[in-house]
């Protein structure tokens, strides 16, 4: 893999550029890797439209931003209208289950599942819908080992969340798996 670009979008307050920071730092703890996480985010601190990205790359990074993400997730409908127009048509996309994916072209490789009510029903908390995607993400992508990428994530959350965390983490792993 020489170059690899992923794409997080949903609303604000969904956790999605921590989690951009997340699968950076797993990807340094991965090692071999350059990584490059950039973040952009509404005027409204909750809500507004957000994205974060990571660029994963055995080369040197000469562009610090994603021009066709190879994988995208999505977690409303209004960031897939507005973050997919670039996507990679060999891709992967990821979006919660009640998000229409017409118009998306008929080469990628879409995830619809249910990360919102998961997160909420099965773990208990709707704020761990990002770490549940890290789960479906890592499963996504054979580079990452997802110890590493689970170690990163429980490095970034208080020690009081590192069980809850976990599970989310594991829960999205057996979601991509089951899919």
């Amino acid at each position: 893999m020489e170059r690899y670009e992923v794409r997080f979008s949903g609303s604000g307050g969904q956790g999605l550029i921590l989690a951009g920071i997340i699968l950076a730092e797993g990807m340094i703890l991965e090692g071999g890797y350059n990584v490059v996480q950039t973040q952009v985010y509404g005027p409204e601190a909750r809500g507004g439209a957000s994205k974060a990205e990571v660029i994963i790359s055995s080369k040197t990074i000469h562009f610090p931003k994603v021009s066709s993400p190879d994988l995208l997730l999505a977690l409303t409908q209004e960031a897939l209208e507005k973050y997919s127009k670039d996507l990679n048509p060999q891709g992967i996309l990821i979006v919660d289950e009640g998000i229409d994916t017409k118009g998306i072209a008929d080469t990628v490789k879409i995830y619809r599942l249910p990360i919102i009510q998961s997160a909420t029903e099965v773990i208990g908390k709707a704020l761990v819908a990002n770490i549940i995607s890290l789960g479906i993400i890592c499963g996504c992508l054979d580079f990452i080992n997802p110890e590493n990428l689970k170690a990163a994530v429980l490095n970034r959350v208080p020690k009081a969340f590192v069980e809850l965390n976990s599970q989310a983490f594991d829960l999205g792993l057996q979601m991509q798996k089951d899919a």
